[in-house]
């Protein structure tokens, strides 16, 4: 549970487009009137350059790059205003690793900030924010300075730094320190909340150069065919669409024929279509033979901005009164002075009127959610990494105000109570606070998305009276968590996430009660996450890294009608869904397409990318390392090993038992020189003989029956390598794979590369000569139609020749479980050598650790910004669940790339309405049966049935209890004459064979049915209650 992908992944791309009360002010037209000759002052030049803790950072990494991690770490950030949103903004920026951070603010710490301030405590009241916070913050980077500031805010000081963002701060300090950042260089960030309303303003310089617009990894495809023309025409292969824009920049590779392209400088193309585009004037170049790999250049974008005056917006604001008559009144003063496109035709009075209302709040959710975007802008600021908001945003949730219209709360309802929840009071009012302090919810995961979403319940007062809250995660603290998950700190590390992330929210609200769990969610916890836990809770919250976890707990909670907050992160993508029983569908009505998997002979046979050869490096790792010492140690210790093995399919069995005898007999080594002498053979194995025999099957010349060239398209022609010890990748595969195959025997490994070296001159290599009638399969659809004979004989052979399990108390093997990130271990040290010699084979450009990393490792790229802007719009829809909210537009489900920056809203899709008879159901609904009847007896499968003819006009034609089948209209007569009379859960224990537990209170039965007419019907599920 330690990172977050996208529960559901949805394509976020696209021009800067906004959904649902979030609008962004482009000001395109406005660049043009920018005078060219006034001096800008570019991104912060890299300083020292600083190594990159990559073991801290390495999540962030993959979403940033090293050049725009470097460019961060030589950037000063001052951040003005350390209420709410200013330590927000703050804490994700230090997080981020910028070179130093310094917090101004000449206040003092009131009981409205404690509603959202996560660093000050009821004790700092009355002392300077900046100054409290200071050490706190500080806590979360060791590589960031951060300095806390009481002073004036003059030009001199100013000039220290690359990027100020202000909170906080009036009009006319923002229209002052605007100009004053715009004429020198400086960029700045202008954030504001104010209750449920909330701005982001950015004015970045008169020319700020972008590097890479969307943060999505270059795209490249296989050329068919380049014709020569004014135009050129490039087709690529049709295994997959190009994925091209018009517009994009391309260069090419390995073209042949048409070698003038080889290396180019990028080409702008015009996509003709998904296959095809076109490009620059080929009719003067060679004719095209074949092949070529294009793949898109990221080309830098100069933009432009214009400073704070132009926005009459912030203006309006900025002048809040607590007279709504008043605001209206300024506001069309202002507008009325507008011209052109800046003129709005009708204010949307009513709109003002409610910011008026609730512009008093502090809202910790709005914070988060406003906060994470602006720390994002920093970054960009600092980076040129991603597009800059172009230059305001504006967005409300006033949905999560009551339903009722005209159910406006009174002045004592929100007046100030001196207490640490007076800016939610102010907004929302006294009794919602009385019930989010009831409410009992289940957090599951602690990791990014856990960590926010309880700094948020912590903030709101959740569970800070008769609730609680309970979160469960079984993983412990590493040190790559440190970089997002905010409430951990170094001296953490392999400790329990769960109990840490409880331990360090009560130091934020110390009233809130929570419980933390090391337990799993699944089938096996359900004795403890039983019928009467659920019953018990108002809700759940998912902090889930998996699409399995997800769904399961998404069974759960239309099961029990809890509703669910669900999110997730994809570096800067991000996503929430809500769902509420009875209104919304659930998150398992809709599913993301399987993900591609890789061909198994492309990955045997015919790479042609470094994720191939990546990925047969893992698949090499868990055949060598992990598997057959598994195999092995079952055979000695398990009985039913060999029946179970034996009843697999296909050649299976062989190739189990196989794998049994080397790792017992054959290549069971001693000694350390052993393992090294295994090692040198294996390399030989994969990286020369193997190749020479694909080559003899196949030689470089091989036409295929058609006439064309066998090694074309997607297949590389490869070649054997030749061993070298003095070259350090040969050496490095022999120092992983000999010290990994060590550990699986328990023998002691060796670093000393010399004294390998030493033993591989004794090491004798088999002579190797290709064999004809070796079978190599050209494709997956060739591999299985192929019959695969079983060599009986071999099999009786090798069931003689291996050891017999008693000799299990003389030697144990020690399978290795792949770990990505401990570097000491050799196992990323195996995947990058093993992947980086296939690569060689083919002629396929090697990967370094970090991506190989990435790639193998199936790391999910994560920010801490994104993080903080999805919880914050999931603890929006949480004010609105505790209130109770009945109507689906109220609720709103989210979607986000800070990178574009594209933001989108969308009301939750109902949940769709089945009928049988006159009866209409959702997915919510379900038949309720009690299995005792008054007499005491359980009900009979006869009972059953008939209960179902009587009482709903329904003919039961199959039914079922999670796999196993308990009736069937076609089943045996004998077996349906047993049945028939025995009580349901005697046929679920004697179908399933498996006993029900205590805690079971009820059953879960799917049916089929047939109507009056014999058709069949779509019915509810049936709860079968026993206890």
């Amino acid at each position: 549970m330690s990172s977050s992908p996208l529960s559901k992944k949805r394509r976020l791309s696209g021009s800067e487009t906004t959904g649902s009360h979030c609008s962004s002010n482009s000001v395109r037209s406005e660049l043009s009137h920018i005078p060219t000759n006034v001096s800008t002052n570019g991104m912060a030049k890299n300083g020292n350059e600083a190594e990159i803790d990559e073991g801290l950072y390495s999540r962030q990494l993959y979403v940033l790059g090293h050049d725009a991690m470097k460019r961060m770490q030589s950037s000063n950030v001052l951040i003005s205003g350390l209420r709410g949103l200013g330590v927000e903004i703050a804490k994700n920026v230090i997080l981020g690793g910028v070179k130093s951070v310094t917090l101004h603010d000449q206040g003092s710490a009131e009981w409205r900030d404690l509603s959202s301030q996560f660093y000050l405590r009821e004790e700092d009241l009355g002392r300077n924010r900046a100054e409290v916070s200071q050490p706190r913050l500080a806590e979360l980077n060791s590589y960031v300075p951060v300095t806390a500031y009481t002073g004036a805010l003059t030009e001199e000081y100013l000039t220290e730094f690359q990027v100020v963002i202000l909170t906080d701060s009036n009009l006319e300090e923002q229209l002052r320190l605007g100009d004053l950042c715009h004429s020198k260089g400086i960029k700045l960030i202008i954030a504001d909340t104010r209750g449920l309303f909330g701005q982001l303003f950015c004015d970045f310089g008169e020319e700020m150069i972008v590097y890479d617009t969307n943060g999505e990894q270059p795209l490249s495809a296989m050329i068919s065919m380049i014709t020569k023309d004014s135009q050129g025409l490039v087709t690529c292969l049709d295994e997959a669409r190009h994925g091209f824009e018009t517009g994009d920049y391309v260069t090419f590779t390995e073209v042949q024929g048409m070698t003038e392209l080889n290396g180019c400088q990028p080409i702008e193309i015009k996509v003709l279509g998904p296959y095809t585009f076109s490009i620059c004037d080929t009719s003067s170049f060679s004719e095209y033979i074949r092949g070529g790999i294009v793949s898109q250049v990221k080309m830098p974008k100069k933009i432009a901005f214009v400073s704070t005056t132009h926005f009459f917006w912030l203006h309006v604001l900025r002048n809040l009164t607590s007279d709504a008559d008043e605001l209206v009144s300024i506001a069309n003063d202002v507008n009325a002075n507008q011209a052109g496109s800046a003129k709005v035709e009708q204010l949307d009075e009513e709109l003002l009127k409610k910011l008026t209302y609730v512009a008093a709040g502090d809202l910790a959710p709005l914070n988060a959610f406003i906060g994470g975007l602006a720390a994002q802008e920093v970054m960009k600021a600092c980076t040129g990494k991603f597009m800059p908001i172009r230059q305001w945003l504006y967005f409300d949730a006033i949905e999560c105000l009551p339903e009722t219209e005209g159910a406006l709360l009174t002045e004592e309802d929100c007046a100030p109570r001196n207490c640490r929840y007076d800016g939610q009071i102010s907004v929302f009012g006294c009794k919602l606070q009385d019930e989010l302090a009831k409410q009992r919810y289940f957090l599951v995961g602690a990791g990014a998305i856990g960590c926010e979403l309880l700094k948020n319940f912590a903030m709101m007062g959740l569970a800070c009276g008769d609730g609680e809250v309970i979160v469960t995660d079984m993983d412990t603290i590493e040190k790559s968590n440190l970089n997002r998950q905010f409430l951990f700190r170094p001296w953490d590390v392999t400790k329990m996430k769960s109990e840490t992330a409880a331990s360090a929210v009560k130091q934020m609200n110390p009233s809130i009660r929570i419980t933390g769990h090391q337990n799993r969610v699944g089938p096996d916890t359900e004795k403890i996450y039983d019928d009467e836990f659920f019953e018990g809770l108002h809700g759940v919250a998912n902090a889930l890294d998996n699409v399995d976890a997800r769904m399961y707990m998404d069974r759960r909670c239309v099961y029990y009608r809890k509703p669910l907050l669900e999110s997730g992160t994809l570096g800067t993508k991000g996503n929430v869904q809500v769902v509420i029983p009875f209104l919304t569908e659930s998150y398992s009505s809709s599913q993301d397409p399987p993900e591609k998997s890789i061909p198994i002979c492309t990955l045997k046979n015919f790479p042609n990318a470094i994720e191939h050869t990546l990925q047969w490096a893992r698949d090499e790792f868990e055949g060598l390392f992990k598997q057959p010492a598994e195999n092995a140690m079952q055979y000695l210790t398990d009985p039913k090993f060999m029946e179970r093995t034996l009843k697999l399919p296909g050649a299976q069995p062989l190739e189990v038992l196989e794998a049994v005898y080397r790792s017992l007999v054959t290549d069971r080594p001693s000694s350390r020189k052993d393992c090294v002498a295994w090692a040198r053979n294996h390399w030989q194995v994969q990286y020369s003989n193997n190749i020479r025999q694909l080559l003899h099957n196949f030689p470089p010349d091989q036409l295929t029956s058609s006439g064309a060239p066998f090694w074309s398209g997607p297949k590389r022609c490869p070649h054997p390598l030749e061993f070298s010890t003095s070259n350090e990748l040969h050496m490095d595969y022999i120092m992983a794979a000999a010290n990994l195959f060590a550990q699986t025997y328990g023998l002691a490994g060796s670093t000393d590369r010399a004294a390998v070296i030493r033993l591989l001159q004794d090491v004798k290599v088999p002579v190797f000569t290709p064999k004809s009638g070796v079978k190599i399969h050209v494709s997956d659809q060739e591999l299985q139609n192929a019959n695969a004979s079983v060599d009986d004989s071999r099999l009786e052979e090798l069931k003689s020749l291996l050891p017999t399990p008693d000799v299990s108390s003389e030697f144990k093997l020690f399978p290795v479980d792949f770990e990505k990130d401990d570097d000491s271990n050799f196992h990323m040290d195996f995947i990058v050598a093993a992947s980086n010699l296939r690569a060689e084979n083919y002629d396929i450009p090697p990967a370094d650790r970090h991506k190989s990393k990435l790639i193998a490792g199936k790391i999910i790229p994560a920010i801490a910004t994104t993080t903080a802007a999805v919880v914050g719009l999931v603890c929006l829809e949480l004010l609105k669940i505790v209130q109770g909210h009945r109507r689906l537009e109220s609720y709103k489900n989210g979607f986000m790339n800070l990178a574009l920056p594209f933001f989108a809203f969308s009301e939750p899709i109902a949940a769709p309405r089945h009928k049988y008879y006159e009866n209409e159901w959702t997915l919510w609904d379900r038949f309720e049966v009690k299995g005792v009847q008054p007499n005491g007896e359980e009900m009979t499968l006869r009972q059953f049935l008939d209960y179902f003819k009587n009482e709903h006009k329904l003919e039961i034609t199959m039914l079922s209890q999670g796999v196993s089948m308990l009736y069937s209209f076609f089943m045996p007569a004998a077996k349906l004459k047993e049945r028939l009379d025995l009580p349901m859960t005697e046929i679920v224990t004697k179908v399933s064979k498996k006993k029900l537990g205590k805690h079971v209170r009820a059953l879960v039965f799917e049916l089929c049915c047939n109507d009056e007419t014999d058709e069949d019907v779509e019915v509810p599920y049936v709860r079968y209650t026993i206890h």
